[in-house]
Parts: structure tokens; C-alpha cells; sequence
């Protein structure tokens, strides 16, 4: 049996020394290793051998199988440092995955690039505001019952004695005054694009949402030209096919003050189930309240201006083709649908 163990243990080291592929590796492995393999039938034959050289013969067979492991693992290591060494420069390299731009931040980039072909100027201005801009100046003292609807985030900061309390922008409307100081005399044409803060989250609410601003001050400015800038906005953004209508509303620095519809990207008009009527609202809109262009340091007789302000995310829901139920699954992780835009 001594020699039987010994040609067969260098048997298997010649074939293992000759392998090129981890596969023929394996085999070798399993042929003189695994379960059925010539060593394990070679084991079970030395109880056939007399017992005073049974002892020897085992442990003749044993250093066997351990050189074999030890030749198999040197072997694979050998492999693993070819793999590593070996390289093609003529092979195409394999490109890294690229990420692209957030939805919103397409949106934005969108909805700016648009309103400057009409000659308005994107300025950005705080997030963390003094309540003297973001309700005082428009025509929202302290008390009014129109302040209960932003549900405003607060600072825990000190009041300032001019400006009063800190808050976090609950809308970019607060940034209509600052850029009529920042003008000091019209023509005003600005576009605002920031994120807002408000204590809300459902379906179609977040609180921290993104808003763009639009203000338009000049001499002889009217409704006509505020219906004209939504319609051009609405046939660029949201496509040819797509109107707006303007209903009566009320916002306290406006006057007149509108809501703003467009059509429904799946109905045109007509009504479905996503809008009943075949209108989706857009968000507000009107003449400038005499008194904020006063805040602002304009006279009201000689000048007259627009604003509009709405949600970037709910507009761009709204886009024909987009079926989004819900705002947040905007800023959520699942890659499975941020791969989509």
C-alpha cells in the first residue's frame, strides 16, 4: 500500500502543478479529495492491511492528503496573483455608473431657464428670514388671521426690535420686498427659486418644500400681462396642448388675487378620475397689493406689478406623462424611481 499511496499522491501533485483555471482545480480536488475520491476509497481499505502496520499506513495516508490540500491551496493563491497580473489594454474599460440630477433640481434649472427668455432675473434671498418680511411687509401684521395658515417654523433666537421674530421662509414671497429695495426704482423683473418651510406633511405636502417666485413692477403692468407670462410658462413646461384659466381668490398682498389652474395632462379639459373637472391647481397669483409696493419703497400711483408664487415639486408633478400620487416619494432613496427621471 506504501506504494500505491506514494504514486498516487504524486500523481495528483503533477496534475495540480499543470492546472490553468480554477475549475481544473476543483476537479483534481474532488477526484482525489471528495467523497468518492481515490483517497477516501484508499482510507477505507486500511482496515484490510494487518494490524501491526495499519497504524503506519494511516499515517502515510494522512501526510498524503495534507501535501495534496497544501498544493491545492498554493496552486489557487498561484491563480489568484496570474489574474491580478494579467491585464489587456486593448480591452474596452467597463464605465462607472453616472448618477444624474435630482428631479427637483432638473425642475428648477427648467423652470429658471424658461422664465429668462423672458427677461427675468433668478436672485436668491434667505431661507432664515425676519417675520417683517415674510409677513409684515406683505400686508400680514401681527394678529392676522391670514398668518395661521403658513404654520411657520420659529427660531429660537432674539427678537430683532425693527424686523421682530426669526422664522424659516414659509413662502418666496418674502422676497418680493427685499428685491424692490435692491431695485430701489422699477422696472422689476425677478424670478425666485428657494426652498419654504412649513409644519405640513400628507401626500401632497412636505416641510420643506421648494418654491419659485415671480415679480414683474413697472408702469401699466395688468392682469393681461400676468395671464400672458402663465400661459407661456404653461405651453413650455407642461406642453403646447396645456391652458391656464385664473380664478378669484384672495391673498392678503395681492389685489386681485387668483388661483391658478392648468389643464390636465391626461384629459386635457375634458375630466377623469386624477382631476374631476379637468383642472389641477397650480398655485397663487396677482396684481401686487398697493401696500407692499409701499413696503417696498414704490409708489403705488405710478407703478403697478404681478406675483406669482407656487411649488416647484407640485408643478413638476403635473407634467404630462408623470403620474406621481405622492410628493414624497420625491425625496425619497428608492433608486427604483429616481432612475426614472
Amino acid at each position: 500500500m506504501q506504494e500505491e499511496v506514494i504514486n498516487l499522491k504524486n500523481e495528483a501533485l503533477a496534475q495540480i502543478m499543470e492546472v490553468s483555471s480554477f475549475e481544473e482545480l476543483e476537479t483534481i480536488r474532488v477526484t482525489y479529495l471528495g467523497r468518492s475520491g481515490k483517497f477516501t476509497s484508499l482510507i477505507k481499505r486500511i482496515r484490510e492491511v494487518s494490524p501491526e502496520k495499519r497504524k503506519q499506513a494511516g499515517l502515510l495516508v494522512n501526510e498524503a492528503k495534507n501535501t495534496i490540500v497544501k498544493a491545492l491551496a498554493s496552486q489557487k493563491n498561484h491563480l489568484k496573483e496570474s489574474a491580478r497580473a494579467w491585464f489587456d489594454p486593448t480591452v474596452p474599460g467597463i464605465k462607472p455608473a453616472m448618477g444624474h440630477l435630482h428631479l427637483v433640481t432638473q425642475a428648477i434649472e427648467e423652470i429658471s431657464a424658461l422664465f429668462t427668455q423672458l427677461g427675468f432675473v433668478r436672485n436668491r434671498y434667505p431661507e432664515v428670514e425676519w417675520d417683517w418680511y415674510a409677513f409684515e411687509t406683505l400686508n400680514m401684521p401681527e394678529g392676522h388671521p391670514a398668518r395661521d395658515e403658513w404654520e411657520t417654523f420659529f427660531v429660537d433666537a432674539p427678537a430683532n426690535p425693527k424686523f421682530g421674530q426669526m422664522v424659516l421662509t414659509p413662502h418666496t414671497s418674502s422676497a418680493q420686498v427685499r428685491e424692490m429695495q435692491r431695485v430701489k426704482s422699477p422696472p422689476v423683473r425677478m424670478i425666485n427659486i428657494a426652498k419654504c418651510y412649513r409644519r405640513q406633511i400628507d401626500a401632497s405636502h412636505v416641510p420643506m418644500f421648494h418654491q419659485f417666485e415671480g415679480l414683474v413692477i413697472d408702469k401699466g403692468i395688468s392682469v393681461a400681462n400676468l395671464k400672458g407670462t402663465l400661459d407661456y410658462f404653461a405651453r413650455n413646461f407642461f406642453g403646447p396642448e396645456r391652458k391656464t384659466r385664473l380664478r378669484p381668490f384672495h391673498f392678503q398682498f395681492t389685489e386681485p388675487s387668483f388661483e391658478v389652474d392648468v389643464t390636465c395632462g391626461v384629459c386635457l379639459g375634458r375630466g377623469c378620475k386624477l382631476c374631476k373637472n379637468g383642472w389641477l391647481e397650480l398655485g397663487g397669483a396677482g396684481m401686487v397689493h398697493p401696500r407692499v409696493l409701499a413696503a417696498g419703497g414704490i409708489n403705488p400711483e405710478k407703478y403697478s406689478g404681478y406675483a406669482f408664487g407656487w411649488g416647484v415639486e407640485r408643478t413638476y408633478m403635473m407634467k404630462s406623462g408623470l403620474q406621481i400620487p405622492d410628493i414624497r416619494l420625491i425625496y425619497g432613496s428608492d433608486l427604483r424611481f429616481l432612475k426614472q427621471f
